[in-house]
């Protein structure tokens, strides 16, 4: 006897998804998570992430985002929340420049909806954006900012309402396969279902095989905010969620969706952590003076002092691309972590993935760029 067909550990940005997808296809679904749901130590936190059709990288990403962008708008309507403010974005960087030849690269293969925006035309529609002389942009008309605290708790109700079971201030210290499904541990309690899913983001490495391990590392990720001289000016209404990389600087950001300040951090500047319990939740001198002097540089309309920041632990993979997937053909493990930075946009998409695998109902195809074994066969033969 086991206590259910699917354990989801970790209710966070992918794993509250996950839970959700999976009480649409069974009754008999259990969720696990160390804190509560959109704490205040989650990767989700800091009340905004960008959602966006264009992106530098594989077009493979593009069918997840297709479907990711119609569930965002499926879990608004079955749970009556306002989850993704659609107020377009930017990509902006110089005119013949990699940032921008990269994205639009990708964009043309996968045949997305876009403008390109002269330096000119930025000025008038957008002039918020301090520009420099060489500096376009490239439209994208469907992104916009989601509401990541608000989609979190918002899954995790729909998939209590849907029958699955939640238990919440409960780390999961060990999970182990055995003939009968898998056993996982919390403390002096244990459980065993059929099929588990690992979601625990930056917590995730503890319950990973050694090869997972190698393959991945626990970062910090900071961000910041600021006020803006004129609120009204930065409102969704006026100011698209943004991507700013050009040469030393590069910034992304979000809307003042609180009415008064406005969501500006450096892109990339995520360090190595031992501990994801212990995340230095203040900026160094360093972070908080180069992230001044880019504000200052880009939006004079923003006081130049931080009003606000945090930080907080995500798993990155060493190729940057998610795990996501049974740890072998075989296993009745499943990850579902290790998004590098950039997995809340697809969170719906990637979440119905696991779901749909982990439980066995279907299979999907062109992901072996995210399946976990991809690191298991570059291990050289001993």
């Amino acid at each position: 006897m086991t206590d259910g067909k699917l354990a989801v550990i970790g209710l966070g940005s992918i794993g509250s998804m996950a839970l959700w997808q999976a009480s649409r296809l069974s009754g008999s679904v259990t969720g696990f998570e160390a804190a509560s749901p959109a704490h205040g130590r989650s990767a989700a936190g800091g009340d905004t992430r960008l959602f966006r059709m264009l992106y530098r990288g594989i077009p493979d990403y593009y069918p997840i985002l297709e479907r990711s962008r119609s569930l965002w708008a499926e879990l608004e309507a079955e749970t009556g929340q306002n989850i993704l403010t659609r107020c377009g974005g930017i990509s902006i960087g110089a005119a013949n420049g990699s940032y921008l030849s990269a994205l639009l690269e990708t964009t043309r293969m996968n045949g997305a909806e876009h403008a390109i925006l002269s330096r000119e035309e930025m000025a008038e529609r957008y002039p918020q954006h301090n520009l420099r002389r060489d500096d376009i942009a490239v439209y994208d008309p469907h992104a916009g900012a989601l509401r990541t605290d608000r989609a979190v708790t918002a899954a995790v109700a729909a998939a209590q309402a849907n029958g699955a079971t939640i238990h919440t201030k409960t780390p999961i210290d060990d999970i182990t396969e055995t003939a009968d499904g898998v056993v996982i541990t919390s403390g002096e309690r244990c459980w065993t279902f059929e099929n588990v899913i690992v979601s625990s983001g930056g917590w995730s490495q503890r319950l990973m095989p050694d090869y997972l391990k190698a393959a991945t590392q626990t970062k910090r990720v900071f961000l910041s905010w600021f006020v803006a001289k004129d609120g009204p000016g930065f409102s969704p209404e006026k100011f698209p969620v943004f991507i700013r990389i050009h040469e030393d600087r590069s910034m992304y950001g979000a809307p003042a969706v609180d009415g008064v300040t406005v969501k500006a951090t450096l892109d990339g500047r995520g360090g190595p952590i031992r501990d994801p319990d212990a995340v230095p939740r203040e900026l160094t001198p360093g972070e908080t003076s180069e992230t001044i002097e880019t504000v200052t540089e880009f939006f004079p309309g923003l006081f130049p002092s931080i009003v606000r920041s945090d930080a907080f632990p995500e798993l990155f993979t060493t190729d940057g691309h998610p795990l996501l997937g049974r740890l072998k053909e075989s296993s009745r493990i499943y990850c579902a972590t290790g998004f590098s930075g950039g997995g809340f946009k697809n969170a719906t998409g990637f979440g119905e993935i696991a779901a749909h695998e982990a439980l066995g109902k279907r299979s999907f195809e062109g992901l072996d760029f995210v399946r976990p074994e991809r690191f298991n066969l570059r291990r050289p033969a001993s």
